[in-house]
């Protein structure tokens, strides 16, 4: 049911219903009858997700005011239901001064939000300031018509930036994916090296995936997506060395490779991109799958005949992992360790503590079988990753040894990022000072070489 109410009314969650006339008198009285001769804005929304009303039109004045510090303040009014409804917007103050960018402040809040938060909208603006002279009705509904046909217009106008933007995505190569290195700590040599990475969309277009497939519009085929997105990595990681390792779906696996043929066109992808079958790893990340014309195992089995391993992403002792570790048996060659795993102190609570040194004994099993690593991801201190290391865990994906890089410094400096020795470690993980510029420059390996450690 439609209500019209001040935008305080509906925090104070005291709303009264109206039947839908009444509703729309109620908000033109309060709207525009007692706002005559200030400019007046009608945001209509759709699709609002991941917050309520309420919650969305407390960020419209905080918004506004950061996008137009020098702006006249705002006051909001709702009328309509979560599904769809419109935003009265008038400026509080009568005497004239520097008027809000209502337009320019909700398309820059639209374009941001996926960049940092788990919430969207869709919307569309009428304005007028020629209210003096005209009805309420009249008025309301111009800027409801306005408002309508400039939400159409942005839904044309999105879809076609997002798609074009990720079309730039798939079109380009290196600048848009990036390597996070996997290091190993030489027990006999008392030495860290970088042995690859897994590879990630990012870069100068986009930072992430979740970024990506927000501009991916709805109605395209996800897995047809995914299966762009792990041949552009593969394209962008021509002639690198290490074992590099890409993030896949059971059911891209299932949907997109179903065949042996098709699993043949991928290694020919890679032995024209100079890469050897063994140096891939698909790592399989925990999400529900189907499984209907074929077994994941069958699919995998596939890959495992040309040399491709598999990985078991974020395994822990709650992971959903432990029946596809049991399915594909041999082909998983790697556990990536869950931080909720290890990031534990035995003061905290003893028994979890025994409970996560079983569970990392239960892995080192499970890679003796195997012959599988085990690998810490998340690992941000030193005295974690030693204790890791005394458990026999000697394989680290962490910042404290470096960020995501791009595919031409991970090629260029591959051969320099070997054999780091431990007391160098030691001491720039020790120090704060340096922990600090660690953390600035983002390559432990660099910084070593700037001071003079080896």
């Amino acid at each position: 049911m439609l209500v019209a109410l001040p935008f305080r009314t509906i925090l104070q969650k005291t709303a009264e219903n109206f039947g839908l006339a009444d509703a729309e008198k109620n908000f033109r009285e309060n709207f525009i009858e007692k706002n005559r001769g200030k400019p007046l804005f009608m945001m209509f929304v759709e699709n609002l997700k991941g917050k309520t009303i309420a919650e969305f039109v407390q960020e419209i004045p905080e918004f506004v005011k950061k996008t137009n510090p020098e702006s006249q303040d705002i006051h909001c009014m709702v009328l309509g239901d979560a599904s769809r409804f419109y935003v009265g917007i008038v400026p509080l103050d009568k005497a004239p001064g520097t008027l809000p960018n209502i337009e320019s402040a909700m398309g820059k809040l639209h374009s941001e939000i996926p960049k940092y938060a788990e919430w969207d909208f869709d919307f569309g603006i009428g304005r007028t300031q020629c209210n003096f002279i005209s009805d309420a009705e009249e008025i309301f509904n111009e800027l409801v018509n306005s408002a309508h046909k400039n939400l159409k217009d942005n839904l044309v106008r999105w879809s076609w930036t997002y798609l074009n933007r990720a079309n730039d995505y798939f079109a380009n190569v290196e600048a848009n994916a990036v390597i996070q290195p996997i290091v190993h700590f030489d027990v006999r040599k008392e030495t860290y090296s970088v042995k690859g990475g897994e590879v990630f969309v990012g870069g100068e277009l986009y930072t992430g995936y979740a970024e990506l497939l927000r501009d991916i519009p709805q109605d395209q085929d996800i897995n047809r997506v995914e299966l762009l997105i792990l041949e552009k990595l593969v394209t962008a990681c021509r002639d690198a060395p290490g074992l590099l390792k890409f993030n896949v779906s059971p059911q891209t696996l299932l949907d997109t490779f179903p065949s042996a043929e098709k699993v043949f066109r991928f290694n020919e992808l890679l032995a024209r991109q100079k890469i050897l079958p063994t140096n891939v790893r698909l790592e399989l990340v925990e999400q529900p799958y189907e499984e209907t014309h074929i077994k994941l195992k069958d699919v995998c089995r596939y890959f495992f005949q040309f040399g491709i391993t598999f990985a078991a992403d974020d395994f822990g002792v709650k992971s959903q992992s432990h029946q596809v570790i049991l399915d594909l048996g041999e082909m998983i060659k790697e556990f990536k360790l869950d931080p909720i795993s290890f990031k534990f102190k035995p003061e905290d609570d003893q028994t979890k503590f025994l409970d996560n040194l079983a569970f990392i004994d239960y892995c080192i099993r499970l890679a003796d079988n195997r012959t599988a690593i085990i690998t810490a991801e998340a690992v941000d201190d030193y005295d974690t990753m030693r204790f890791l290391i005394a458990h026999q865990v000697f394989y680290f994906q962490s910042n404290i040894f470096s960020k995501k890089l791009s595919l031409r410094f991970y090629r260029e400096n591959f051969h320099k990022m070997q054999n780091l020795s431990e007391d160098a470690v030691r001491k720039i993980l020790s120090d704060d000072a340096l922990i600090e510029r660690q953390a600035e420059g983002g390559n432990i390996f660099v910084l070593a070489e700037e001071l003079g450690l080896k």
